[in-house]
Order: C-alpha cells, then sequence, then structure tokens
C-alpha cells in the first residue's frame, strides 16, 4: 500500500506546482485559523511546506509531515532560510507516528484528500489530537476545477485497487473529502462541531493555457503515473483533452500569454470529540 501511494507523486515534480499557485492560498488559508502563538500543529501531507511555513512564522510549533523524501528535503530548505525551527518529518498520514493527543492542532491542505484510506485518516487525527483540539482541511469541491481535471484522468484509468479510493475520482460519489455531508459522515464519530465553507481561489501562470496544461501534466505525480499506464494513443487522447480543459477555462484576456483558472476549495473545520 505504501509502494502505491508513493508512486502516484514519485513521477513527477509537485514541488514545482506547490511554487507556482499553492502558496498564496496557504498564507490565507493559515491566516484564518488565528492560531495562538506556541500551539503545537501538524500539517499532514505537508509537501514542501506551502502551510508549514506561514504556520511556523505566526509562532505554532509546527510539524510537518510527508511521505515523500524529496519534498521535505526542500520544505527543510525553506523553513532553514528563514530561521525558522520546524521539525519535519517522514510518514503516512493512514498511520501517523506520534502518540495520542500529540497536538492542540492539525492541518491538512490539498494532502489527505488524496489518500486510498480516508476513514483510517480520520480515526488518526482524532487520535494524535487532544480532546477539543482543532482540525482544519482544505480539500478540492466535487464541482471545481481541480475535480474537472481529475475526471479527464480518471476516465482513462481503470478501477482501484479493492478497498481503497482513486485520487482521482473527487467529482462522483466518492469525493467525500470535498462535499459538505460526506466530510461530515467521515469525520464522525472522532469529531463535532464541524463548519464548512467554499472558498473562491485563482490560479494564475505565466504562460498560455496549452503550456499551463503541459506543465501540470509534466510536473503532477499523479498525471504521469496514469500516462505511463496508457498505449500511445490513449496517452496523446489523454493529454489533448487536458489542454481543451485548460483552454475551455481560461478566463484571461491574453490567453496566449497568461492563464487565469477559477477554482475553488472546501475550508473545514472540526473540533475533536
Amino acid at each position: 500500500m505504501k509502494d502505491f501511494m508513493r508512486a502516484r507523486w514519485i513521477a513527477g515534480d509537485f514541488g514545482a506546482i506547490a511554487r507556482e499557485i499553492g502558496a498564496p492560498e496557504a498564507e490565507n488559508f493559515v491566516a484564518r485559523m488565528e492560531l495562538e502563538p506556541g500551539a503545537r500543529v501538524l500539517d499532514i501531507a505537508c509537501g514542501t511546506g506551502n502551510a508549514t511555513i506561514p504556520l511556523a512564522r505566526r509562532g505554532t510549533r509546527a510539524t510537518g509531515l510527508d511521505m515523500m523524501p524529496l519534498l521535505l528535503e526542500e520544505a527543510r530548505a525553506r523553513a532553514a532560510r528563514e530561521g525558522l525551527p520546524i521539525r519535519f518529518d517522514e510518514g503516512f498520514a493512514e498511520k501517523l507516528p506520534y502518540p495520542d493527543g500529540s497536538f492542540d492542532v492539525v492541518v491538512s491542505m490539498f494532502g489527505i484528500m488524496f489518500s486510498p484510506l480516508p476513514e483510517t485518516v480520520a480515526s488518526e487525527m482524532a487520535r494524535v489530537l487532544k480532546p477539543g483540539g482543532r482540525l482544519a482541511l482544505a480539500n478540492w469541491t466535487a464541482s471545481g476545477f481541480g475535480a474537472k481535471m481529475g475526471a479527464v484522468v480518471g476516465r482513462y484509468l481503470p478501477p482501484p485497487p479493492e478497498g481503497t479510493r482513486s485520487p482521482f475520482n473527487l467529482s462522483s460519489a466518492d469525493g467525500l473529502w470535498g462535499e459538505d455531508a460526506k466530510v461530515r459522515g467521515t469525520l464522525n464519530p472522532g469529531f463535532d462541531a464541524v463548519e464548512t465553507r467554499v472558498v473562491a481561489i485563482s490560479w494564475e501562470l505565466q504562460r498560455s493555457a496549452a503550456d499551463a496544461a503541459e506543465f501540470f501534466a509534466k510536473n503532477s505525480g499523479p498525471i504521469q503515473l496514469a500516462l505511463a499506464r496508457l498505449d500511445a494513443p490513449k496517452r496523446t487522447a489523454l493529454l489533448h483533452d487536458l489542454e481543451e480543459l485548460w483552454i475551455d477555462n481560461n478566463l484571461a484576456t491574453d490567453g496566449e500569454k497568461h492563464t487565469l483558472i477559477s477554482n475553488e476549495y472546501l475550508q473545514v473545520l472540526a473540533r475533536r470529540r
């Protein structure tokens, strides 16, 4: 299972995507939490530290966890450049390497929503939080651009292994982290006081929509893994469909040089019972 989960991200360069479109919204996401200095915060699936870095800037005792060593290396380098005392650990959301009640706050921004074992992740998040501790998640909605990309890729792939969920199937009944009713069901019984809101964001890239689609496909591990599983005609068709999706959704007036995509995510706040 660990090999299956890592394989989706090894193939690409998520750091490149995070640097281009992820950092600005991470600052906003963290700011809305209004965290107390000194709070013990765990950022699950932290990647290159897009959320962990602003968490530490606010004086929290931040820990970042990710299953990808290369992303953690970049996160550690970023923290070192700013002199931020962040602990970064390698591990999996499905089996968090921390004792019960270790944290005051657990966050995950576009991270745990890709887990093939969502109920296990929900249980683990509750376990490492102290009673009354806070949870904050950001997950692509079932109708946003992230889910549209997932749907395009998902059309070309066979069903995932039995007992798991597809990382691309965010727009169907399987997209439980981005829909209010489903996320409430997943977090129960470990959490209560669940609050959700849809947050609109924009992806701005200084390149054409066709180039943006190519950039995303090249650096997205899950998309690269999907392409590797297809024969040449299907690979060509998938890349064409992704390019058309980006072109059709580009709101920029100078589309030959600039791409502006409207996207959205579900912000989820909850309290550990």
